[in-house]
Order: C-alpha cells, then sequence, then structure tokens
C-alpha cells in the first residue's frame, strides 16, 4: 500500500460550491436551522395573537428568575441566563429546560452510570499508597479519596512518567511504542485529520491488526462535520481496524451535541499510555502552521497506571456494546518498570454527572500550593469559583502565572480571554501570551511536587460540557521537566501588564465585553 494511500483512505474533499450545496454538513445545518425558524415562529404567533401577552410574560419572567436565584447553578451562569430572560422570556426558558432536562441524552447518562457501577473496584486502589500520602500532609490523600469515590481512579506508584514539551516528540514516542503492540491498541482522540501525522500512525494500527493486535479507534463526531466522512469506520474496517464515531451529529436538535469527547487517550497493551493535548492532525506536530508555531504538551506513563485510560476508553466505547468486555483488559498483575518514582493519578471527567473533577483538581491545586502555581492553557473563560480561587492564591502571596497563545486559533475566545486580564492582573496573578503562535498545552504545575498534565482547558466547555481527562502526579521525577518547559515557554511570552490592558484594541474589548454575558452558553 502506497504512502499516499495511507495518509488519504477517504476521498479528498472537493472544492468549490457545488460539493458544499450538496454535503452532508449543508443539509444536517438546514434542518437544524428549520427547526429553530420553527421555534422563533411559534413565538411570534404567541406575541401576535395572545392578549396581555405582555403582562403574562412580565409575570413568567419574575418567576423564572426567582427559579434561577434557587436552583443550583454556577453564580456566572445564573446572571448569564438571567440576561437572556429578560430580553427573550420565553424561547430562553424553553432552551433553559431543554437544556436542564437532559432531553437527547437521558439513555447516554442512564449508560454511563451502569457503566461505572458495573466497573466499580475494578482497579483496586492501594491503601498502603494511600497511606503513604496520607502521612506527608500534602492532601494528596483527600484528592485522591474525592476522586476515587466512583472506584475507578486510584492513585498508583510503580509508574514510570515521560514529559514531551512538544507535539512532535510525543508522536516519536507513540510511533515506536505502537510498533512494540502484542495484544491491543485503544485510541480515543477528539480530532483525527488525514495527513501526515495520522497516515503514519494509520500505517502501524493497520499492520498490527493484520498480526492479530486488537486495534479499536474513537473519535468524537464532529469530525465527521468537518474532517472526516461518515462511513470512515467501515474504511478502517476494511484494514481490521475497529473504529466508531462518539455522539455523531444528525439533523434534530437536541442538547446531546452539546457533549463532545476531548480525550485524548492510547493505551497499549495495559503498560502504556499516552494523554495530553495533542490531536492527531498534522497542525499538533508543526508539520502545517495554522496559527503561528504551536505549543502542545503530553505525558507517556508506563507502568500500573496505564489500566485506568484502559478503563476509562472502555467505559465509553462500551456506551452503544451490547456485551461490554471490561476485565479481559484489566485483570493482569500489571506492568511494574524498574524506575519509577512518586504517585500517578489517571482521572477522567463527565459532563453528565453532578461532579466537575477536572475544576477540583485545579481548584485542589491552586488552594493548597504555598510557593507557586504555574499554568499553561489555550483559554480563559472562567467561572465564579475558578476565578476566585486564581486571584486568591495570588493575593496570599503564592506566584500565580498563566501562559495563553499570543495567535489565537479563535478571535472571540480570546477577547473573552482578554476580558478576565483586568481583574486577574489587579490581584496579583501573571500573565503572559505566547508571541511565535498558539498554546494548546494544558498544564498546572505546582511546588516542584504537584502537576497536572491532560486534555482540561479553564473554559466552560472543558470544566462543564465536555467528557476529558487528566494525569495528576506528585512527587514524581518528570515534574522538574514540567517546571523547566514552563519557564522555557515563558522566555518566549509578552507580559500582560496594566499598561497593555489599557491600550488593548477597542474590538477585543468591546467583543470580550459581549462574550463574557454569554460565556458560559460557548
Amino acid at each position: 500500500m502506497s504512502n499516499e494511500t495511507i495518509f488519504r483512505l477517504a476521498k479528498p474533499k472537493k472544492k468549490g460550491l457545488l460539493p458544499i450545496v450538496f454535503s452532508r454538513f449543508l443539509v444536517i445545518a438546514l434542518l437544524l436551522v428549520a427547526q429553530v425558524a420553527l421555534l422563533v415562529g411559534i413565538y411570534g404567533w404567541l406575541y401576535e395573537y395572545i392578549s396581555f401577552f405582555s403582562v403574562i410574560m412580565a409575570v413568567f419572567t419574575l418567576l423564572m428568575i426567582i427559579y434561577l436565584f434557587n436552583c443550583e447553578m454556577d453564580a456566572t451562569a445564573k446572571l448569564t441566563w438571567m440576561f437572556m430572560i429578560a430580553l427573550f422570556p420565553l424561547p430562553a426558558a424553553c432552551f433553559l429546560s431543554f437544556t436542564q432536562t437532559n432531553a437527547g441524552h437521558t439513555k447516554t447518562k442512564e449508560r454511563v452510570e451502569q457503566l461505572i457501577d458495573s466497573t466499580r473496584g475494578a482497579i483496586a486502589q492501594s491503601e498502603e499508597v494511600i497511606r503513604q500520602v496520607k502521612e506527608d500532609g500534602s492532601g494528596v490523600a483527600a484528592l485522591a479519596k474525592y476522586l476515587g469515590r466512583g472506584g475507578c481512579f486510584p492513585l498508583f506508584q510503580h509508574t514510570q512518567v515521560t514529559y514531551f514539551p512538544i507535539g512532535e516528540e510525543k508522536f516519536a514516542a507513540m510511533l515506536g511504542e505502537l510498533q512494540k503492540a502484542e495484544k491491543y491498541i485503544f485510541m480515543e482522540y477528539f480530532i483525527i485529520e488525514e495527513g501526515y501525522m495520522w497516515g503514519r500512525i494509520l500505517e502501524l494500527l493497520i499492520e498490527k491488526a493484520k498480526a492479530g493486535v486488537d486495534v479499536r479507534v474513537m473519535y468524537d463526531g464532529m469530525c465527521e462535520v468537518a474532517l472526516l466522512p461518515a462511513d470512515y469506520p467501515k474504511l478502517l474496517s476494511k484494514h481490521g481496524i475497529k473504529a466508531k464515531a462518539f455522539s455523531p451529529i444528525m439533523p434534530v436538535v437536541s442538547s446531546h451535541y452539546n457533549y463532545r469527547d476531548h480525550r485524548k487517550i492510547l493505551v497499549i497493551d495495559g503498560k502504556v499510555a499516552f494523554n495530553g493535548g495533542v490531536n492527531l492532525a498534522d497542525e499538533y506536530i508543526n508539520r502545517i502552521e495554522r496559527f503561528g508555531h504551536w505549543k502542545d504538551t503530553a505525558l507517556m506513563i508506563k507502568g500500573e497506571a496505564a489500566k485506568s485510560f484502559a478503563l476509562m476508553f472502555l467505559q465509553m466505547w462500551n456506551l452503544d456494546e451490547k456485551s461490554p468486555e471490561f476485565l479481559p483488559y484489566l485483570e493482569d498483575g500489571g506492568y511494574r518498570p524498574e524506575h519509577a518514582s512518586g504517585y500517578v493519578m489517571p482521572f477522567g471527567d463527565c459532563p453528565l454527572d453532578e461532579d466537575k473533577a477536572g475544576e477540583a483538581v485545579y481548584m485542589d491545586i491552586l488552594n493548597r500550593a504555598n510557593d507557586y502555581v504555574h499554568i499553561m492553557t489555550p483559554y480563559l473563560i472562567l467561572d465564579g469559583e475558578l476565578n476566585a480561587a486564581l486571584k486568591y492564591a495570588a493575593q496570599r502571596g503564592v506566584d500565580v502565572k498563566l501562559i495563553l497563545p499570543g495567535i489565537p486559533d479563535k478571535k472571540a475566545a480570546y477577547a473573552l480571554a482578554k476580558s478576565h486580564y483586568q481583574p486577574l492582573v489587579n490581584a496579583g496573578v501573571k500573565i503572559y501570551e505566547y508571541t511565535p503562535g498558539f498554546v494548546h498545552a494544558k498544564v498546572f504545575v505546582s511546588d516542584d511536587i504537584k502537576a497536572v498534565v491532560g486534555t482540561i482547558n479553564l473554559d466552560y466547555r472543558s470544566l462543564y460540557h465536555h467528557f476529558e481527562c487528566g494525569t495528576f502526579l506528585y512527587r514524581t521525577e518528570c515534574i522538574a521537566e514540567i517546571e523547566k518547559d514552563f519557564q522555557d515557554t515563558l522566555a518566549k511570552c509578552r507580559r500582560v501588564t496594566k499598561e497593555s490592558i489599557k491600550n488593548e484594541k477597542f474590538g477585543y474589548k468591546l467583543m470580550g465585553g459581549f462574550m463574557k454575558i454569554i460565556a458560559p452558553l460557548m
């Protein structure tokens, strides 16, 4: 098979007007617009023909505001909904009800709960490990207890961690580890796009599938709209690869589509796992340039903790499987590398439960830090709690630094991030922008002893609406490398000051102020 065939299984998308007119994307878009237009028409009919409509709406608006004051919701989100209801009472109330009644994803939520219950305790937590971290007063034992309540995310020793400060290094390591696969390869990525990176990986996957390795690939359904054809799983199955898209976009209005699979996971034989911000597309390894230099990070873990990522993958894979299998992939005694220091705790975050695990981990680090918390994130769209935690840490003397992109991928999100700069800088938080390009890394590192590398951005989508995952590290050797990478990246940044905020472009100030009103809906 030629390299061209490997790099592109699907037919190249044709350019011009006709392919767009007859595309699946346009059909879905038109049907969704038609459903929204119908709702707007019903509202207009009510406004025109029902007497005392304005009085009814005033009473209705008051009742909705009372409801919002008494419901469990982030304060920033409450303000957004109050603003929407004040302007458009009935449509906004219907939209709020639509998002809160779980219309479109009730079955998914029930299935997720079933899978978590059925795998509770599948990977046992060592009481000796908890005893060790409990004695040092770091708070890690309490965090492990919080994340371990579902019986899915134990704290491990005997796990070797390698940190990659750039996507190219992770890619090279992936290729090397894929060649060693003997039993199974599990891949779960938010984005897969045909090109050099995916082509090289796909070549190895096809080779391993032919050799009898169980190869499974899962990607988010948004890829079918923008990057891959709807029949891509069938194309891969011809090469022995099991594949599926999570939550494909259909021409029906549903809140289910708000919940995307933003995870990036590769697991090989339950011994090796990769996690971080790097998707499977050429810009992530700077093979092509989209927004200047692409700065990303990732981890490779070898040892017992890799099983947690296998479990996370299988929970998502089995959402639509009639006969889910877990134990055959988790029952091995566990691989223990010779050189492994510290503690490792992979964890997942599900938008369908009551917990905000990703935000809880970040806030735990901020609230327990003594000397510093250094952060890299592509987006800064904060709720009230996280905003307060960042400011409080800085105000009590912790060195809080954030690195954000210097070249944005989304101007609206960039403007919204800038709307947070002034209060954070006033509180003592130091903010920097990466001048060579776009920072896609999701990194927290604190006090030379704690770090998180994963997929979780500092924005509403990651913290509230996406399936996410991360790796919490405590006293592992690579934490020093993570902090060094932060400092190396910092040297390529410009600092945000009160003066630079004052001189910011008016367009960004105007856009950011407007976008802040609807930030929880982004």
